[in-house]
């Protein structure tokens, strides 16, 4: 089964936002301006009770605090309930803060939403072309400005954010800010004068005269992060006496011999953050010497791990945070300094001159400032997946990121979820979850916080919550305590969700957890699949990750009996074909194509199969998907023909749509694809072959050399069914004449004789008999043969090798003594010892039509006796009772009258043994079934 997993390093892909979709709120807003102009008055609303609620009897505050639970979306329809709510529904208070990140925040979006962001305090936004629309807000007021995806973010349109928020006292913006230059940073000092936070992560360079400018023209400046830059100017730094919490973290080129010294002396920093630097042992001890300096963070330092011994400080009033110190302890202490500093009695210390001051702002906050870094810290060490520190993940990391994700802050809270979803994940390609870090969070309680997490109503939350569930969720033992904790429903609401990432994680936890079969009933019972087919059926273009991943979950859902009816009752059908027709994602086609095989697969178990071909333009969907460049598509499309084709009426249509030429020229290009392309591009000629018109029809297009060259394949899917559709093609005197010349006798007899597969071998034997029960000689009659079986000996030749091989097979299935016995009594047990050796059980499996059971009755009569032998032995497979359609063989030798050619065969003196026993049995197994017929 396939399972998904999403690592933090594809969350760029999330940058190209659905625009059709990102106005939701928007229209959902304008729409309430009207209903309020039209309403005549302002109405009561009742709701059908024991007693009658009179909601406007609730205070003004009440409402507004309720409405304040809400997320924009949900606050925008109760705006449309009355004209009260609608003013409450657009009060100030409800509208300081803006999550703009899971819609394309353009002009026109922005100009619609101006009108309520007059007293917006924060905002957060994603991708560059949202920073340049955020001017149109006219948000004066702001205070706290977030970015993310800022990778194509200018100078240009840096400066005018700067320029349009004078009042911005915390401004992030990352990762990989490289097209910001120091240019930038200085205009946002001159104009951001009270400034108080400012993180800017990813930028190539940061200068002395940025730094200068910073420390110039904004005063209040208490806290600076330059993450991930590549040149910082650690001189210019040590000027800095107004900071108190500087982050470092990740900037390559710092000579740490002269900042630890300068900053040391100089700084009057509570709190530095070195992480992922290459500071030295001999430099954190220097920094450790300045009196006022508290915490220290230092996780994945290499050159100070590897000699973590040799750092000497005063443990009791500081604190080190490394992989090789106890960071749960360290975190513990600095809470506990947070509300009472050293010395105190009970307010917070501000450390520059012993002077005691309000917890103002999280900036100087030393817990949420040590939660922001460490969260930052172990997203970064997960995201780059460095090998070794199993026992670091194991022993604390875990611990400490679920300790994050408890945090009151929320991006804290977002950054937290992601690590845990990045850090299980060893393997993206494969989806492959590490189980000792994916139980780690199980037993540390992580799946009861994760859920919690994903019941916020905040969406940004959300989406990272219900991303570490569904990749912890590919671990067995981790997504049944996901059920049991009731994780099922919660998924399936938020896959209802109208923002995208919430819908997009939930449906690929979805996903996930029906890999289960002990899941798919919970799963159904939740209501998830009617949420799933509205996602794949409603989802608008530019969605491809919500689609792939709902087609995906319904992929598995549909594989088992019950679920697959209740997907097609749900609409499935309809959606997962549409999306094979319209989508051009590689994918979401994969896992339509997916979907719709496994719909298909349940035979006559339900109607899904015939549904599929009457969907409009499914089979012809489906046979241009075999025409792919990606091989995943390929497979499953094939795979979908495969099973469509065992409807008669589905497998002429899939013929009349190309489905012929299209399968011969895939089987023709797979002999370097994988194994599964290989044998489902095989089954899918195997199944159209049933029919002779298709039978034929593949032999005329050149069908018969690629399934002569996969027959030859070292796996035995694909040798397997390869030698079925060559069974079905020999039935044809034509295609028989074509497989001689394509020297695809030495293929099936290597098949019939060596192949590990019963089935195969079968297959082969019967192919053989076949071509050479006497019908192919009347068309190779005059036929020019080609040099190759010339040279070995020509038809006669092949003839003589395929007896030979014929024979050995069929001794291979008998036993002389119990055959040998059961001529001499005709007991029933002897017969039954004879038939239980040689019977092949997968046999059972295959459906013969009244002309092939009839060629097998003409067969008996044939001149030769191995023949006769081989043609009693397929009977007697055919026939066994508890065989899947040993009823319906039964029914057709009844109707060609085989009762008396079988006992002539059975009586007869010149024989074989094995063709005189395999009869009697058949004759036994008709009698079977006549009487179980007439119980």
């Amino acid at each position: 089964m396939i399972r998904r997993v999403r690592r933090k390093g594809l969350q760029a892909s999330k940058d190209s936002t659905n625009t059709k979709n990102a106005p939701a709120v928007i229209s959902c807003l304008e729409k309430t301006s009207a209903f309020a102009s039209n309403e005549e008055e302002e109405g009561v609303i009742y709701y059908e009770s024991k007693h009658e609620v009179d909601w406007t009897c609730l205070p003004d505050d009440t409402l507004v605090g309720l409405f304040s639970l809400l997320n924009y979306r949900d606050r925008a329809s109760v705006a449309s309930v009355c004209r009260t709510w609608h003013c409450l529904a657009y009060s100030s208070s409800l509208w300081n803060s803006l999550d703009l990140r899971a819609h394309s925040l353009d002009w026109d979006m922005a100009s619609s939403l101006a009108g309520r962001c007059a007293k917006l305090q924060r905002l957060k936004f994603r991708g560059a072309a949202a920073a340049n629309a955020i001017v149109s807000l006219k948000t004066r007021e702001l205070k706290d400005l977030s970015g993310d995806g800022c990778r194509d973010l200018t100078d240009a349109a840096l400066c005018m954010l700067a320029a349009r928020h004078e009042a911005l006292d915390t401004l992030q913006l990352g990762p990989d800010c490289e097209k910001i230059t120091s240019e930038a940073i200085k205009m946002v000092a001159i104009c951001c004068s009270n400034l108080r936070c400012l993180r800017l992560s990813g930028l190539r360079d940061v200068d002395s005269e940025a730094i200068l400018a910073l420390l110039k023209h904004c005063p209040n400046l208490t806290e600076l992060g330059l993450i991930d830059c590549g040149v910082v100017d650690e001189i210019a730094l040590s000027t800095a006496t107004s900071l108190r919490f500087l982050s470092v973290a990740g900037s390559r080129i710092i000579l740490w011999s002269s900042a630890a010294y300068l900053w040391s002396k100089t700084l009057n920093l509570v709190a530095l953050d070195v992480s992922r630097t290459e500071i030295t042992p001999n430099d954190v001890t220097c920094l450790l010497t300045s009196s006022k300096l508290r915490i220290l963070c230092a996780l994945n330092c290499p050159i100070l791990e590897d000699a973590s011994d040799s750092v000497v400080y005063h443990c009791k009033d500081k604190v080190l945070l490394a992989r090789f110190t106890d960071l749960i302890k360290g975190m513990t202490a600095i809470s506990s300094w947070s509300y009472q500093g050293p010395g105190s009695n009970g307010t917070f210390l501000e450390w520059r001159g012993g002077k005691i001051g309000q917890q103002e702002n999280i900036s100087m906050d030393l817990a949420g400032w040590t939660e922001w870094v460490l969260s930052h810290g172990l997203l970064r060490i997960a995201e780059t997946n460095t090998p070794g520190l199993d026992s670091f993940w194991l022993k604390q990391g875990t611990a400490v990121m679920l300790s994050l994700i408890k945090s009151k802050q929320e991006d804290v809270q977002e950054r937290g979820a992601t690590a845990l979803a990045t850090f299980v994940v060893v393997d993206d390609e494969n989806a492959t979850v590490d189980p000792a870090r994916a139980e780690t969070v199980m037993h540390g309680g992580g799946i009861h916080l994760l859920l919690h997490l994903a019941k916020s109503c905040r969406e940004g939350v959300q989406s990272e919550a219900a991303k570490a569930i569904a990749n912890l969720s590919v671990n067995a033992e981790v997504a049944k305590a996901v059920a049991m904790e009731g994780g099922i429903s919660i998924l399936a609401s938020l896959a209802r969700s109208p923002n995208r990432w919430v819908a997009e994680e939930a449906a690929g936890g979805l996903w996930n957890l029906s890999v289960g079969e002990e899941h798919k009933g919970a799963i159904a019972e939740a209501g998830a699949i009617e949420a799933l087919v509205e996602l794949a059926l409603k989802w608008p273009s530019g969605g491809e990750g919500v689609l792939e991943r709902a087609a995906g979950a319904l992929a598995n859902l549909a594989a088992d009996d019950k679920c697959s009816m209740n997907v097609a009752t749900a609409g499935g059908v309809h959606a997962l074909v549409r999306l094979a027709r319209f989508c051009k994602h590689e994918g979401v086609q994969e896992q339509a194509a997916r979907a719709l095989a496994n719909l298909a697969a349940h035979g006559d178990s339900n109607g899904n199969n015939a549904a599929v071909g009457r969907e409009a333009g499914a089979l012809e969907a489906l046979v241009q998907l075999t025409c792919s460049n990606h091989e995943g598509v390929r497979q499953e499309a094939a795979g979908a023909l495969w099973n469509l084709s065992f409807d008669d009426r589905n497998r002429e249509a899939i013929a009349a749509a190309g489905g012929v030429e299209a399968l011969v020229a895939l089987a023709r290009s797979c002999s370097n694809g994988s194994q599964g392309l290989q044998e489902r591009a095989a089954g899918a000629l195997w199944g159209l072959s049933v029919s002779e018109a298709n039978s034929i029809a593949i032999g005329l297009v050149g069908g018969v050399a690629p399934l002569i060259a996969l027959a030859q394949s070292d796996a035995e899917d694909v040798h397997e069914t390869a030698a079925g559709a060559l069974w079905n093609l020999a039935f044809n005197p034509g295609n028989a004449l074509r497989i001689v010349e394509e020297e695809g006798v030495p293929a099936l007899v290597c098949l019939c004789s060596s192949s590990h597969s019963k089935m195969a071998r079968f297959m082969a034997a019967l192919a053989l008999a076949y071509m050479f029960d006497g019908r192919m000689d009347e068309v190779a009659t005059g036929t020019v043969i080609c040099d190759g079986i010339s040279k070995t000996g020509g038809l006669d030749g092949a003839r003589r090798m395929a007896m030979r091989h014929i024979e050995a097979f069929v001794q291979a299935f008998s036993d002389q003594q119990a055959l040998s016995v059961a001529a001499a009594l005709w007991a029933p047990t002897a017969l039954q010892q004879v038939a239980d050796s040689a019977r092949i059980q997968e046999a059972g499996h295959l459906r013969c039509s009244g002309a092939e059971v009839g060629r097998f009755v003409m067969m008996l009569r044939n001149g030769s006796p191995v023949l006769r032998a081989c043609a009693a032995f397929a009977l007697l497979q055919f026939t066994m009772p508890g065989g899947r359609h040993a009823v319906h063989h039964v029914s057709l030798l009844q109707k060609n009258g085989a009762g008396r050619v079988l006992r002539a065969a059975a009586a007869a003196t010149t024989a074989p043994l094995q063709a005189k026993v395999f009869a009697r049995i058949v004759l036994r197994n008709l009698e079977h079934c006549q009487t179980e017929g007439l119980k």
